[in-house]
């Protein structure tokens, strides 16, 4: 599988202080091999006066690290010889290895990062694709956080590089690419996703991502957001399950907020895990079956059967079935 595109969570470090980095540890292999020498000077012969000074070691060590090797100054004493085999040789290599790393790294980066998305791939089972990581798409993460996600059950999926460089210094994996295309979809591991949330810019996009999703993937639950109510409809057509119409519902808040500020903020609290009140969706207990919504110990505000949402009144929801899910208002420090 292509794993063009992919990039997995790392710590940023800028081209200066890589190149200072390695300027240090190059000067710490320079240094190194001057005090060896400078703390055996009289092993050491210089061809032009016979003596070595600290100035001729450290000339020694330069040129002796770079393998210029003029070979003016040489090693004499059987001690002296012994540390440049055991010390200086090896000080030698690593200078080098130092030199040359860029070009090593680039080299290695590659095949680690093909051993890293392998591995990856492998263990990514039931996790979350987040298409859009525009405003939507980091509160969708916030609130999966929130809810006792993890960073590595999220890709990320954006055509900007700039965003998926921001998901991925967040400890998320990113893709880079369209999502309405297959293949892009399919790096992200959406055949293998539990959900997939869609928080694009444009209505047209949402309905060709979802379509897309939906395609790979007939069992996920997939999330979309729109931007205008008309365009609701089509992109369920498209396969989305449940589907947020952001104007609307800004537009909704307004209006509550303007009438009744206390219910606005309300609804706030439910919308932000663990502030106060929460809203949580669980499946039936054994021990509910049989009963109706207004026995269960939390209180009861919605039955889903079949991916039918039905409220406490609804006279369908007042046997509770095993496989029916309950949402239910609590509050966090409750919570078992």
């Amino acid at each position: 599988m292509d794993e063009t595109g992919v990039r997995l969570p790392h710590l940023s470090l800028s081209p200066l202080r890589a190149v200072l980095r390695r300027v240090a540890w190059a000067l710490l292999a320079l240094l190194m091999v001057f005090l060896l020498v400078a703390v055996d000077l009289g092993g050491y012969r210089d061809t032009y006066d016979g003596k070595v000074s600290l100035l001729d070691a450290l000339y020694y060590a330069t040129v002796s690290v770079s393998t210029t090797g003029y070979g003016d100054i040489t090693p004499v004493s059987p001690t002296a010889r012994l540390i440049n085999i055991l010390a200086i040789t090896p000080l030698r290599v690593v200078f080098l290895v130092i030199l040359v790393g860029t070009t090593l790294e680039v080299l290695t980066q590659r095949t680690r990062d093909h051993i890293l998305i392998r591995r990856w791939r492998s263990r990514l089972r039931e996790h979350t694709v987040i298409v859009g990581y525009g405003t939507k798409g980091r509160a969708a993460i916030r609130t999966l956080l929130e809810n006792d996600r993890t960073k590595d059950s999220i890709v990320v999926v954006d055509p900007q590089a700039a965003a998926i460089e921001e998901a991925t210094a967040g400890g998320f994996v990113g893709v880079i690419g369209d999502g309405t295309r297959s293949d892009v979809l399919t790096r992200a591991g959406t055949r293998a996703a539990k959900e997939v949330i869609i928080a694009t810019q444009r209505d047209d996009t949402t309905a060709l991502v979802t379509l897309t999703a939906r395609q790979l993937n007939p069992d996920a639950t997939i999330v979309a957001a729109v931007r205008e109510a008309e365009n609701d409809p089509l992109v369920r057509q498209s396969g989305a399950d449940v589907v947020i119409t952001s104007s609307d519902a800004a537009g909704r808040m307004l209006g509550v907020a303007t009438q009744s500020p206390a219910v606005s903020a309300l609804i706030e609290d439910f919308l932000v895990y663990g502030k106060g009140l929460d809203l949580y969706e669980r499946p039936v207990e054994p021990s509910e079956v049989g009963k109706s919504p207004a026995e269960c110990a939390e209180m009861v505000i919605a039955v889903v059967r079949d991916r039918t949402v039905m409220t406490y009144a609804d006279p369908r929801a007042g046997t509770l079935r095993l496989g029916d899910h309950l949402v239910v208002i609590h509050v966090p420090q409750m919570r078992v």
